[in-house]
C-alpha cells in the first residue's frame, strides 16, 4: 500500500481506477477469493458440524461463516483503505476553493476525514491488491473508492460486530444443542435484521438523490456487482427471518400446551 506523500511527490495526480467495464486480473482475482471463501466454508461445515446436522444447520452454517468471513476480508480490506490509504494533496489545491482538476472531494465543505484538511483517504489512492480490489467495485458504486461518511459508518458496526456475531452463531450451530434453538435463532434474527439495516442504509440515500455514484451502463456492473453481491445479504437474510418466525411461533404453541395441559390438570 502507497500512504502519505513520498510516492506520489512527483505526480500531478493521485492514482485513480481505470474506467470502463473491463475484466482484468483485479476482477478475476476477486470474483475466485469469494468462490475460494464460500468453498472453505462448506468445507469447514463438513469438517466440524455433527453427522446429525440436517441441511438447514449446514446452510445456515456455511451462510453465517461465509458472512463472517466476506466481512472480515472484504470489508475489512475497505476499511483499512479509508483509514490507512492516503494521498497527501498538491499545493496547488485550494483549501478555500476546494477545486482541483483530478480530485473529488467527498465530504461537505470545512469536513474532513480524521480531521485531515490536506489529506484524501481511500482505495482510489493506494496501489496494493486491497487498494485495487476496492477501485474495481468503486467503477459500479463510486462511493467505495473514497470515504463516504454513511458507508463508513455502516461498515464499522458490519466488521466490528457483524463479523463476530456471525462467528458465534456458527459456533453455536456447531453445538446443536436442542435447548438451545431458540438462542440460536434470537441471534441469527438480530443478524439478520442488522444486515437489511445495512443494505437499506447505503442504498437508500442514493435511490432518494438519483443514484449520482452508480453505474449501471452495462451487464457487469449492474448484474454482477450491485444486483449479485448485495442481493445476496437480503434473500438471505429475509429466509433467516422466516425460518426465526416458524421456529418461535412453534416454540411458542408448544409452551402455550403445556400450559393448557398443566391448567387442566389444576382443575382436575
Amino acid at each position: 500500500m502507497a500512504r502519505g506523500s513520498s510516492y506520489y511527490k512527483s505526480h500531478h495526480a493521485p492514482p485513480v481506477a481505470h474506467q470502463g467495464p473491463e475484466i482484468d486480473a483485479t476482477t478475476i482475482v476477486s470474483l475466485i477469493a469469494v468462490a475460494a471463501i464460500l468453498a472453505g466454508a462448506y468445507a469447514a461445515s463438513i469438517r466440524v458440524l455433527p453427522s446429525s446436522a440436517g441441511i438447514k444447520t449446514r446452510i445456515l452454517f456455511v451462510w453465517h461463516l461465509f458472512d463472517a468471513l466476506i466481512h472480515l476480508v472484504f470489508e475489512g480490506s475497505f476499511l483499512y483503505n479509508c483509514f490507512f490509504v492516503s494521498y497527501s494533496m498538491p499545493t496547488s489545491f485550494s483549501a478555500t476553493s476546494r477545486h482541483h482538476p483530478h480530485i473529488r472531494l467527498t465530504t461537505p465543505p470545512d469536513v474532513y476525514w480524521l480531521g485531515s484538511a490536506d489529506r484524501l483517504y481511500g482505495a482510489n489512492y493506494g496501489t496494493g491488491p486491497l487498494s485495487k480490489l476496492w477501485q474495481e467495485y468503486a467503477k459500479a458504486d463510486k462511493r467505495w473508492g473514497g470515504v463516504d461518511l454513511t458507508v463508513v459508518s455502516l461498515e464499522l458496526l458490519t466488521v466490528c460486530i457483524g463479523t463476530p456475531l456471525a462467528l458465534w452463531i456458527c459456533a453455536m450451530l456447531r453445538k446443536e444443542e436442542r435447548k438451545g434453538v431458540l438462542k440460536r435463532w434470537f441471534w441469527m434474527t438480530l443478524l439478520a435484521t442488522g444486515e437489511l439495516y445495512g443494505g437499506f442504509m447505503t442504498f437508500a440515500p442514493e435511490w432518494l438523490t438519483g443514484s449520482p455514484n452508480l453505474d449501471t451502463s452495462n451487464w457487469m456492473y449492474l448484474w454482477v456487482y450491485l444486483t449479485f453481491f448485495n442481493m445476496l445479504w437480503v434473500f438471505f437474510p429475509l429466509w433467516i427471518l422466516w425460518e426465526a418466525y416458524r421456529a418461535m411461533s412453534s416454540a411458542m404453541s408448544q409452551a402455550e400446551m403445556v400450559d393448557l395441559v398443566n391448567y387442566l390438570k389444576k382443575d382436575d
